[in-house]
């Protein structure tokens, strides 16, 4: 099937190197190139990290949650009466 499209300067450039490097036309490269990205397994599941005793952790954010926090939250959402 012939059609036109539009590449990025540096996917273009990439495409045009790897069908040099292979002897194939920039339309074969871009036919393999794409049956790679089809083909290609999914990226792999991030791996769940777990704590010293074995605990497994939520993914890491970058924040830090401290016992002053906990407490505070502990506080505004407690209701005895739900309790009782």
């Amino acid at each position: 099937m012939r059609t036109t499209i539009t590449l990025d300067d540096d996917v273009h450039e990439f495409a045009t190197y790897y069908a040099n490097a292979r002897g194939i036309t920039l339309s074969a490269a871009m036919n393999e190139l794409v049956r790679k990205a089809e083909t290609a397994p999914p990226p792999p599941v991030s791996a769940i990290e777990y704590s010293e005793i074995g605990l497994p952790m939520l993914p890491r954010t970058g924040r830090t949650i401290t016992c002053e926090m906990v407490k505070k939250l502990e506080e505004e959402e407690f209701d005895p009466a739900k309790f009782a």
